[in-house]
């Protein structure tokens, strides 16, 4: 027990903690997506999902529990690494570019918790109903467009999933190097498919609210 705390404890354990969390997370962020896809189909297929979705309450909440353990773990773990990496190094380099640092790494540190503040107005916008000024329970389908309808709604949407794509390209970038999963020949295949996965999730998300407010979908 405590060899495993004392791993835990240390800034290699907790960006396990993170990756383990983050395949998760990854997992249910794809699911997410490819399910939202069947506001293509019609109302009553999309309508048909979320039905089933709700079904089974004590599954659902045990979902939404792990999911929310894993997002919590994820993000403490996250802020500790981060501030350890500050104390290890209080004075900025005057010229820090290295290979590996680009765009998506620098934003890492503002883009998580710009991510969570979204995830909570999603909530409270498509999934509580209380940030949705014409929420009908049970009308999914209704609801997203109502809400995407509204540009500003719309684009906030759009800008959130833009951050969730640069967010997952460097989250699944590193995980491959932190379990073991990296090799300098190899490098060109971690980054592919990080790019593949970061475009197919913001791709699919963001392709929602601009058919709706574009009058594709309605």
């Amino acid at each position: 027990m405590s060899h495993s705390a004392g791993f835990l404890g240390s800034t290699l354990g907790k960006k396990v903690l993170m990756a383990v969390t983050g395949i998760i997370l990854f997992g249910f962020v794809l699911g997410h997506m490819l399910g939202n896809q069947q506001i293509y189909l019609g109302a009553e297929r999309l309508n048909h999902y979320a039905e089933l979705l709700q079904a089974n309450q004590a599954l659902l909440w045990a979902v939404r529990s792990v999911l929310l353990f894993c997002v919590a773990v994820h993000i403490v773990a996250a802020v500790q690494v981060w501030l350890r990496s500050r104390a290890a190094r209080p004075v900025r380099y005057r010229v820090f570019r290295p290979p590996a640092v680009d765009y998506a790494a620098r934003t890492m540190v503002w883009s998580g918790p710009i991510i969570a503040l979204f995830i909570i107005f999603h909530l409270l916008d498509l999934t509580v109903g209380s940030a949705h000024p014409n929420y009908i329970r049970g009308d999914v389908y209704h609801n997203v467009i109502a809400s995407f309808s509204q540009p500003v709604v719309a684009l906030v949407y759009v800008a959130a999933n833009l951050l969730l794509a640069f967010h997952l390209y460097h989250g699944l970038w590193s995980l491959f190097q932190t379990i073991g999963w990296d090799h300098p020949r190899f490098g060109f295949v971690r980054r592919a498919v990080a790019v593949l996965f970061a475009v197919l999730i913001g791709a699919g998300n963001i392709a929602i609210p601009l058919a709706v407010l574009t009058g594709v979908v309605r």
